[in-house]
């Protein structure tokens, strides 16, 4: 494999705080919106935003979960891989709220239409969102599409899109795109 910076840190953290920026334009103090981190990697894109939220943007009272979407997923048993879920954590109504799902990489659209199929199961949101750093325009299975969106970026079928979270050192964050050699 044959990897490639697509984003620096200084890039995503340029990104960060303009989607973080446009979330504040429509949730205004986040009295009636939840934030949602798709399990695994949405969360780190989670902790980066609500940070900001909080440090930079002076939103306290900002309501976060983890949603996993392992066992709602259209391929749960096609495959012979055995699944692991993660914790799902929402200690919050969502009956009528305004909710942002967010995920890292929008590749095919499945991931979505799981966590879309598990917030049924508790309550009916006034509205879904959902909030992607890296959108794969070409790769999608579904008709879903990011409403707060960092960077489209155009990539072949077999390349990975890797986004590397450092929890200690923010300063190496990264996004690459692995090749086939």
């Amino acid at each position: 494999m044959l990897d490639r910076v697509l984003l620096n840190n200084l890039k995503i953290n340029v990104l960060l705080n303009r989607l973080t920026c446009q979330l504040l334009e429509f949730h205004e103090d986040f009295s009636n919106s939840v934030l949602i981190g798709l399990q695994p990697r949405g969360i780190y894109l989670l902790e980066r935003i609500v940070d900001l939220l909080k440090n930079e943007y002076g939103i306290k009272d900002v309501k976060v979960g983890k949603l996993d979407t392992t066992f709602y997923r259209d391929d749960f048993r096609r495959s012979e891989k055995i699944h692991f879920a993660k914790a799902t954590e929402l200690n919050f109504e969502v009956e009528g709220r305004k909710i942002v799902l967010i995920d890292d990489v929008l590749y095919t659209g499945r991931s979505i239409r799981a966590a879309l199929t598990a917030i049924d199961y508790y309550g009916r949101p006034s509205i879904i969102e959902l909030l992607v750093l890296i959108d794969r325009r070409f790769s999608r299975h579904l008709p879903i599409q990011p409403d707060y969106l960092g960077v489209q970026i155009d990539a072949i079928e077999g390349d990975k899109v890797r986004v590397e979270w450092r929890k200690s050192d923010r300063e190496n964050d990264c996004v690459y795109i692995e090749k086939e050699s």
